[in-house]
């Protein structure tokens, strides 16, 4: 079991930060022969990515929802993972590649979902809980004092994106 972090504690991040959560809906239950094959891929692309302290990935959290696996990951820069999901070299290509495949024969079978986001600035508090999230990927901090509230870690922005990232795409 984890150890506990006791007390109040927030993360600290300089930098971009990309949150990506990716999951996989299991809409066939009852058939593990078209959705097992699909779920043991992602463990591997965790592992090499996990694996290359250049790759990127700061850390991941993996969840189990009703529907399926999801995982939230945290990255250091949206070019690292948009080189990594299209990286013939690496495991993530050819999964897709497999899951494409596995998708035309058996439609609605098993669904792949994503979402990224660009974080400008983030807040967070963990009380009484392992390290996790984003503490986990990023640094684990106390709380300082004239931190206590939510709105104040937010306004000090612990993650900053590079300067040109925060202005809106049509004003570049």
């Amino acid at each position: 079991m984890a150890k506990i972090v006791s007390g109040r504690m927030t993360h600290h991040h300089d930098g971009e930060l990309v949150v990506f959560h990716v999951g996989m809906t299991i809409n066939r239950w009852l058939r593990p022969d078209l959705w097992w094959p699909v779920a043991r891929l992602m463990p591997p692309m965790l592992r090499e990515l996990s694996q290359d302290p250049d790759s990127g990935l700061l850390g991941y959290e993996m969840l189990l929802n009703a529907r399926g696996p999801h995982i939230v990951q945290y990255w250091s820069s949206i070019d690292r993972l948009y080189d990594y999901a299209s990286a013939t070299s690496l495991s993530h290509r050819p999964a897709w590649t497999r899951f494409n495949a596995m998708a035309r024969r058996n439609p609605d079978a098993v669904g792949i979902w994503h979402e990224t986001h660009v974080v400008e600035r983030a807040e967070s508090v963990y009380v009484g809980t392992p390290v996790m999230g984003l503490p986990a990927a990023t640094a684990l901090r106390p709380v300082e004092k004239h931190h206590h509230r939510a709105r104040a870690r937010l306004a000090d922005g612990a993650t900053t994106a590079p300067e040109d990232a925060r202005s809106h795409p049509r004003e570049r």
